[in-house]
């Protein structure tokens, strides 16, 4: 169970594959901890040396808090996630963004892209809106707990069939999202609920690959298709069978659709 220091906070992250090889890292989406991807790096880690670690306030790193006005920004994000590879001693990575991660993940790519090599935006967006909805979920978590939506957000990450056939599945993400701090999430929804990152994404100038689960309604295909029109060069793949959280419900497919795309690169 490694731990570091990274950006003044302590950082839980995982670390495994061929010492040499190409860097992948991983991001996370809201409300989980890097054991999202755990179907996914058997499948990339014979290749790559795979990085995960759970986002500020998200499974076992370190929360900082947040006020009623301020919490914490996707620059904040990104700079987590260049400070963990300045820790490990990783000048370069592929990176892999889930939702909010892969918010991260541009904003990195426009702030720091020299530590960058191929990007893989997965079911993300340049705006996850509208406001309201994070305004919305905040208050409730403030009224309630985290227990008032960690339900609720199982039908926008996984489709209708995998929720029925896979109930221990789901009840162990209902915890997941349950035990998430409460300053975390809140302060990862003011991050999104502020980000805008539309105008930004022109600039980004590491090779590119959108993928979105087709029955995504948290950032649907037509959102993917938007953010993918809006990098130069993107491309964009649709992944039948999967919703929010595809390295759940395809992590063969959606290993595959990234190690496709990483292999093609120069």
């Amino acid at each position: 169970m490694p731990f570091i220091e990274a950006a003044g906070i302590t950082v839980h992250y995982d670390l495994t594959g061929p010492a040499g090889a190409p860097v992948l890292l991983f991001a996370n989406s809201i409300g989980t901890s890097f054991q999202i991807w755990d179907a996914v790096v058997p499948h990339l880690s014979q290749r790559y040396r795979v990085l995960r670690y759970d986002m500020r306030g998200h499974g076992l790193t370190e929360v900082t808090p947040v006020t009623e006005e301020a919490g914490y920004s996707m620059d904040t994000l990104a700079g987590d996630a260049v400070a963990l590879l300045d820790a490990l001693g990783i000048a370069r990575a592929h990176v892999c963004g889930l939702s909010i991660g892969g918010m991260m993940a541009q904003r990195l790519a426009v702030t720091a892209p020299q530590r960058l090599h191929g990007l893989i935006l997965c079911d993300t967006a340049g705006v996850i809106g509208p406001p309201s909805i994070w305004a919305d979920r905040i208050a409730a978590i403030r009224a309630r707990g985290m227990a008032a939506i960690a339900d609720g957000v199982m039908a926008r990450w996984f489709t209708e069939r995998f929720r029925a056939e896979r109930p221990d599945q789901i009840r162990g993400y209902v915890a997941m999202v349950g035990r998430t701090t409460e300053d975390g999430y809140i302060g990862c929804s003011m991050a999104i609920r502020d980000a805008d990152l539309r105008a930004a994404n022109a600039g980004i100038a590491a090779p590119t690959l959108v993928i979105v689960g087709e029955e995504d309604v948290a950032t649907p295909p037509a959102l993917a298709r938007e953010l993918a029109d809006g990098i130069p060069g993107a491309r964009l793949a649709v992944l039948p069978g999967a919703a929010h959280i595809p390295g759940v419900e395809k992590p063969a497919e959606l290993a595959a659709l990234i190690d496709g795309f990483l292999k093609d690169l120069p």
